[in-house]
């Protein structure tokens, strides 16, 4: 791997023979972990400028027609987050000299407050082939990281890393963009929202709750809005054709309209039925069927599955059941994936597994074989369990001698569902036909004869773990322990999935440990302190909350408990603020625990919030100049024992304690606030 300086640069051919599509990440991270900051591509002509601003590619603009660019979005790293961009370099438009990759901040933050700024890229196989550390950006809100250039048929890297002042819309302007002023256009979108909620008023009084006998709601064609009479002032409201930095807004669904029959009993017919499934063998034809069915029909879905796998972006074929020569004993993949684009295909076999099933080395290994003798690009293997970083689910062997590198890829069932859940949900796609294709395969993942539901099993060292944690008999170096905390790690990233899902989101883990630390090495370490304390541990960052929500299961105690630390405010008198944040939380449960934080102590006023109540002035300290710095909200209940995911496993209540903690506390909290300088107790009146 090249370890690139500012202003260096090199030919990407000299690094790797598969260069025609190649995959360009932007990390960093915080102190605090809350940093982050978006990634933007520039296509430029010789003269330095953009053709048009349909070559500036960003949050609002993802993926190029073409396939040439493609954002892939954010993903956790053990360094903080990530943001990846593939590149076609083959399908780069003739006109197209130098293609500028970026990052900026939204509103006033800076560089400054982000550590471990950097930029790698990868070949079409995913290996690293270069890195470059970014420095000197602390005062400057936009970056340019790098450059891919051409020299006559080549391709080549240049390292930048040049800041801009005026953050996303100053460096655009500078490439010749012409950007749409966002401060009249959120405000024109504020106008229109209201207008359109006014417009739905009487439709919500005719809607009802799905029965509960439909575990997915009928009310995502909502993200698909019938058309509707022009009405005065929608002149005004008609979109710019100039990229706007202002961020989309989504919404959530609109509620399921009254069903037409008689009773609950009714079930609504379905497009991929789950009743006659009996067996393991019939749920992974179904299922791979399913899913690949939709993926080739919903363009929007399938590239988003895809695109990750390095994929480029056009028709796509899908196919199951595919017989390959393997020796004397031909193979038949599960399926296969083929995208044509440029008269060029790019191919991926696919290895399924469902209720639970595990992968079978064997069978990968032959997979990668195949597909690197037939030069497919690509292994996927789908099943219920989650990949960690650094830990594969399964060891296969590459043969260095073979030029064609296959890369091996995972997707969680529950990946599958999220990303279906954000388009249909959230996002929104192309037309109904879509968003209808869309819910009932999420309906299908759903359904619990699927076998498609995702991490769920804490395995077998979960019990002898708990039961050598209560008798004090396990001992630090435990491997039992390490699957505990490795499986805790995977339970941690559904959780994140599902309730991201749910909210239209981004809901990471939080990394606990320094940036740049060996995910094993850590792994290592957390076993070591589950043994000493009996406790596993994770913090979520969702995207608006006040703070980052913990999760503590304590194994000795048998209780989880769900909490967030919300930062004092920045006026007002502490008393003032005790009783703003009891009527915030009115609908909250009564047996909240409210615990007030103070500066250099280890705790403060404590007590529920049904206590706290009629008497707020308890939460403040008796001590004259204590300096509160805010207050810290949890709830408490019983875990489950079971290993599995039923009505009394350890994930179902995990899964559980987080939904019921941010649906009936965190909702009724302010968003993210600056942090104030602490609050002096004895200041409670003028």
């Amino acid at each position: 791997m090249r370890e690139m300086v500012k202003g260096s640069n090199v030919s990407l051919s000299a690094l790797s023979e598969n260069v025609g599509s190649v995959i360009v990440s932007l990390g960093w991270g915080s102190p605090t972990g809350e940093g982050d900051a978006d990634v933007s591509v520039l296509l430029l002509d010789g003269n330095g400028k953009v053709r048009s601003d349909a070559d500036f590619y960003f949050y609002n603009n993802q993926v190029a027609a073409d396939g040439s660019v493609q954002l892939l979005g954010k993903t956790p790293t053990a360094d903080g987050s990530e943001d990846r961009i593939s590149f076609d370099l083959t399908a780069v438009p003739p006109g197209t000299d130098r293609i500028v990759v970026a990052a900026s901040r939204y509103k006033d933050a800076r560089f400054g407050d982000l550590e471990g700024v950097k930029l790698s890229l990868a070949d079409g196989s995913g290996d690293e082939l270069l890195r470059f550390a970014v420095d000197d950006v602390d005062s400057v809100s936009a970056v340019i990281f790098g450059e891919l250039y051409r020299r006559g048929e080549e391709w080549k890297f240049r390292a930048v890393g040049q800041g801009y002042d005026a953050g996303l819309a100053g460096l655009a302007t500078d490439f010749g963009v012409n950007i749409e002023d966002d401060a009249q256009t959120d405000e024109a979108d504020e106008a229109g929202e209201a207008q359109d909620h006014a417009r739905l008023g009487d439709q919500a009084d005719t809607t009802a709750p799905p029965s509960t006998d439909a575990p997915a709601p009928q009310g995502t064609l909502g993200a698909v809005p019938a058309p509707r009479r022009a009405e005065a002032g929608d002149e005004q409201r008609k979109p710019s054709t100039r990229p706007r930095t202002a961020k989309k807004k989504v919404t959530l669904p609109k509620a399921a309209k009254k069903t037409l029959a008689e009773n609950e009993s009714w079930k609504e017919a379905r497009l991929f039925p789950v009743s006659v499934l009996k067996s393991d063998r019939d749920r992974e034809m179904r299922a791979t069927s399913v899913l690949l069915s939709v993926m080739a029909q919903v363009p929007e879905f399938g590239r988003r599955l895809t695109a990750a796998f390095g994929a480029p972006a056009g028709r796509m074929e899908t196919f199951t059941e595919v017989t390959l020569p393997h020796g004397d004993s031909p193979r038949r993949p599960d399926g296969v994936i083929r995208v044509e684009r440029a008269g060029k295909l790019w191919t991926a076999l696919v290895e399924t597994k469902t209720n639970g099933n595990a992968l079978k080395a064997e069978q990968v290994q032959a997979y990668m074989d195949i597909a690197a003798r037939r030069g497919y690009e690509a292994v996927i293997t789908l099943s219920n369990d989650v990949a960690l970083e650094g830990s594969p689910l399964v060891d296969v062997k590459i043969d260095g001698r073979r030029k064609h590198k296959v890369a091996l890829w995972h997707l969680s069932w529950a990946e599958v569902a999220h990303q279906a859940q954000m388009l249909i949900r959230h996002e929104g796609v192309g037309n109904a036909a879509h968003a209808w294709l869309l819910q009932e395969l999420l309906h299908y993942l759903q359904h619990e004869n699927s076998g498609c539901h995702g991490f769920q099993n804490m395995g077998p060292a979960w019990v002898p773990v708990r039961n050598g944690i209560d008798d004090e008999t396990l001992c630090q170096g435990d491997p039992r322990a390490l699957e505990v905390v490795e499986n805790w790690e995977r339970l941690i990233r559904q959780v994140c999935l599902r309730l991201g899902g749910e909210l239209g989101q981004r809901v990471l883990p939080v990394p606990p440990t320094k940036r740049g630390s060996d995910p094993k090495a850590l792994r290592d370490r957390l076993a070591d302190r589950l043994c000493t304390d009996g406790k596993l541990q994770a913090e979520l960052r969702i995207e608006g909350a006040p703070g980052v929500l913990a999760i503590s299961a304590d194994l000795r105690t048998g209780k989880l408990r769900t909490s967030i630390d919300i930062p004092a405010p920045e006026q007002g008198y502490p008393l003032a603020w005790a009783k703003r944040l009891v009527r915030r939380l009115a609908e909250a449960p009564a047996d909240l625990h409210v615990e007030t934080l103070v500066e250099g102590e280890t705790g403060g006023p404590r007590g529920t919030l049904e206590r706290l109540r009629p008497e707020p002035a308890d939460m403040l300290p008796r001590e004259n100049g204590a300096q509160i710095a805010g207050s810290r909200l949890s709830l408490f209940k019983s875990m489950g024992s079971g290993r599995g995911n039923a009505e009394s496993g350890f994930i179902r209540s995990v899964d559980d304690a987080v939904h019921r903690f941010y649906t009936t506390v965190v909702v009724h909290l302010d968003a993210t606030t600056p942090r104030r300088a602490p609050s002096k107790a004895g200041a409670t009146t003028g």
